[in-house]
């Protein structure tokens, strides 16, 4: 695994570490904020549904590190795959469903991190057929 995929994985892992402080931490108080379009009402009978989704997160940033952490070199790229597809899924269905901006902020660097990942494998396995 290449310097920048882990360095793409270990921002991918930060961002998620981020994602679950604020929905199993900062929801009720950091949240009107963050969501100035929402009423607040909204936020305190909403609190464990955002602190459900924290941990979902939490365990999500919880796989890529352990990811960066495997010895074996196709092993650590497989899981570490898996859970950036993870995050590039609900990146993307986020876009959809709830902001284009998703895109760009969880699916982005997701996608990019995989691309890091498989691009020199394929390449190499070009180079050796």
């Amino acid at each position: 695994m290449s310097i920048f995929a882990r360095i793409m994985i270990a921002l991918v892992a930060v961002l998620h570490l981020y994602i679950a402080w604020f929905g199993i931490f900062a929801w009720q108080s950091q949240g009107p904020a963050t969501f100035p379009d929402l009423p607040v009402s909204l936020f305190e009978p909403t609190s464990a549904m955002a602190a459900n989704q924290g941990v979902y997160n939490l365990c999500i940033a919880g796989g890529l590190i352990w990811s960066l952490w495997i010895r074996d070199a196709e092993w650590g790229r497989k899981v570490a795959s898996g859970f950036l597809l993870f995050v590039a899924t609900a990146g993307l269905f986020g876009a959809l469903r709830v902001s284009p901006d998703i895109a760009l902020v969880q699916a982005g660097p997701a996608i990019i991190g995989l691309l890091l990942l498989w691009v020199p494998v394929l390449q190499q396995r070009q180079r050796k057929s």
